[in-house]
C-alpha cells in the first residue's frame, strides 16, 4: 500500500507537469489532481494490462510506439471518470503520458527500488 501511494505522488508530480506543460491539459483543483492520480494508479492496474494483450498486434507492428497511445487512453479514461480532470484529444494524451512517465522514470532512478533481488547460485 505505501509503494502504491507513493507511486501515486510521483504520478501526481507528472500530471501537474503535464497540465503546465501541455496545452489541453486542466485540473480545477488540487482535489482533482490528487484524484486523478490514485484513479490513474487503478486504471493503469486493472484496464492497461487487458489494453496492451488486446493492442500487441499493433504495438509489435510499430516497434512499442503505439504503447503512447495506450497510455493517452488510460489518462482519456481517467479524464472521462473524473469531473475535475480535462484531457482535449489524443495529442494532450499522448504529451501527458510522456509527462508522466519520464517523471516516472526519473523518480524511480532517483528513489531506487527497494523490492528483493533474487540470484540462482
Amino acid at each position: 500500500m505505501l509503494r502504491f501511494l507513493g507511486q501515486a505522488v510521483i504520478t501526481a508530480l507528472g500530471l501537474w507537469l503535464a497540465a503546465r506543460l501541455i496545452p489541453g491539459v486542466t485540473f480545477t483543483s488540487t482535489g482533482s489532481l490528487i484524484a486523478a492520480a490514485l484513479l490513474l494508479g487503478v486504471v493503469n492496474a486493472l484496464v492497461r494490462p487487458v489494453l496492451v494483450f488486446l493492442t500487441f498486434p499493433i504495438t509489435l507492428v510499430t516497434f512499442g510506439l503505439f504503447l503512447l497511445v495506450v497510455n493517452a487512453a488510460t489518462i482519456g479514461i481517467v479524464a472521462w471518470l473524473l469531473g475535475g480532470f480535462t484531457v482535449a484529444g489524443l495529442w494532450p494524451g499522448i504529451g501527458t503520458a510522456v509527462v508522466t512517465g519520464l517523471v516516472s522514470w526519473i523518480a524511480g532512478s532517483m528513489i531506487g527500488d527497494d523490492r528483493p533481488t533474487y540470484r540462482a547460485d
